[in-house]
């Protein structure tokens, strides 16, 4: 570990928590304003991370950047969430896990094989950005402390959050070994990242010797001429491995159900160029206008009717600002709204629907009851083969603490025992965490070993973590002006 923070580009002060508890959104949602509770939290963590590091006789930000300032941060968050009685899960640790290395390490370490399934980044250069009125500052909110493309001129400072931040965040500061490039909503004719950026972005990671660690979904939005017709362009020309749509969009502003029209042209499609992974963003309604096609309420009735087709439902259908309780088959959204739909459909575990908890696990890490009751109902109804592991990342900077926090957090015994969900354990979470992925995105066993082994990403991590300098920030808008902004210049959410 490194002593001194004199060396150290990022933070040196060492003034930012490893992890990040704040009201970043992913753009698809306003941000969610902190309550008093998270900001004692962040305030307790602060100051406990700066008691240990003087403790061990390190600098703050060695501190923070090491296993025990992220366990530290994670125990204080625990302490004053079940201060103000949130107590349906917790993030359990050795209490001297915030000083003890080795005891931090047998929880936050961890040597999952982990797929995320839905990734992002921001295109620097694309074309999104020469539609842009002179002087427009997209993304212009994101911290770029410590990036030397801050001081170029224009609209260098996007290359802070570009490809070879992408590669930086994802493959060395977090443990993630495979993820999705997913795509955004979009016109044809104004895509804010568009399939050939994407595959650019791959061909960086296939020149680190790190093959299939970065797979491609192809964006369909069935609801606006051409779209269909260009699925199989996508499939032949860029092997996509899935497509990726919002039911919630439509070019009149009008939405659709999987099995309106536009839907089921899409579903049939798929299966005749077999690609049979369909990733559906459910959830995060864009506006009031389109809530009602947010909803999960037509998933089990596709699902049953094509069960030679995988629906990955994205984000859960979860709804940010709402709290999760236990199953109400009353509740026409969220979460429930899904388990419903399925249930009607007479599916259960082992069905082809998955729940993908991008966004909406960063977002249930603020709220252990809300946690406890969405893992809960999840692991619940649809059972562990059929949770996903997305981040929505690089909008929430590394996934590094969204992984520890996983790690760390069990359901309580009270709500184990008074809702019947089940304990989080190793196997769970090693399913969760890119087992279950690998039944819909094959990866050839020669190449998952020699990820597991030491292929050149592999060493490439493993050297930086010598010197690691992670940013511990996050780049989606955090208050209402920002995400205004984000959603007027378009170009950011790729």
């Amino acid at each position: 570990m490194r002593s001194g923070h004199g060396s150290n580009r990022h933070d040196p002060d060492g003034l930012r928590l490893p992890i990040k508890l704040d009201s970043a959104s992913n753009g698809e949602f306003a941000p969610v304003p902190l309550d008093a509770v998270h900001r004692v939290a962040n305030q307790q963590a602060f100051e406990a991370a700066t008691r240990n590091a003087r403790r061990l006789g390190q600098s703050r930000r060695d501190f923070m950047v090491s296993l025990c300032g992220a366990a530290t941060t994670l125990l204080a968050m625990t302490a004053t969430f079940t201060a103000a009685c949130k107590r349906g899960g917790r993030y359990e640790l050795p209490a001297e896990a915030a000083l003890e290395p080795a005891a931090a390490a047998s929880v936050l370490a961890g040597d999952e094989f982990i797929f995320d399934v839905q990734g992002h980044f921001v295109n620097p250069t694309g074309a999104w950005t020469r539609g842009l009125p002179d002087g427009a500052r997209p993304l212009g909110f994101v911290d770029t402390a410590g990036c030397a493309a801050a001081e170029e001129p224009g609209l260098g400072y996007l290359k802070c959050v570009g490809p070879d931040e992408f590669i930086k965040d994802i493959f060395l500061d977090s443990d993630t070994d495979l993820t999705v490039l997913s795509f955004v909503p979009s016109a044809r004719n104004a895509e804010p990242l568009t399939i050939e950026e994407a595959t650019a972005t791959a061909a960086l990671v296939e020149k680190l010797d790190g093959t299939h660690r970065l797979y491609l979904h192809g964006r369909v939005n069935p609801n606006q001429p051409g779209d269909v017709e260009d699925m199989e362009r996508l499939a032949k020309q860029f092997h996509i491995a899935a497509w990726k749509t919002y039911t919630q969009w439509g070019p009149e502003g009008r939405g659709f159900f999987m099995d309106d029209a536009p839907g089921l042209r899409m579903i049939e499609e798929a299966r005749r160029l077999d690609v049979r992974n369909i990733a559906i963003h459910k959830g995060l309604p864009f506006g009031p206008r389109s809530y009602e096609h947010s909803t999960c309420v037509d998933i089990g009735r596709v699902a049953k009717r094509y069960p030679d087709v995988n629906f990955l439902i994205y984000h859960s259908g979860f709804v940010t600002g709402k709290a999760e309780s236990a199953y109400d088959a009353k509740r026409s959204d969220g979460i429930d709204a899904l388990i419903t739909s399925l249930r009607k459909a007479g599916l259960g575990h082992g069905s082809n629907v998955y729940a993908e908890l991008g966004s909406t696990w960063r977002f249930l890490m603020r709220d252990p009851d809300s946690a406890g009751h969405a893992l809960g109902k999840l692991l619940t109804h649809l059972g562990e083969d059929n949770v996903l592991w997305g981040t929505d990342s690089i909008w929430y900077g590394s996934p590094q603490d969204q992984i520890q926090a996983f790690r760390a957090f069990q359901i309580s015994p009270e709500f184990r025992e008074r809702h019947g969900y089940p304990e989080i354990t190793p196997g769970i979470r090693a399913k969760v965490f890119g087992l279950n992925a690998l039944k819909l995105y094959p990866v050839p066993k020669d190449v998952l070993d020699k990820h597991l082994n030491r292929d050149a990403v592999t060493r490439l991590r493993d050297d930086y973590r010598n010197a690691p300098d992670p940013r511990f920030l996050s780049y989606g808008p955090r208050t209402r002006r920002e995400f205004l902004n984000l959603r007027r210049w378009g170009g950011g959410n790729a």
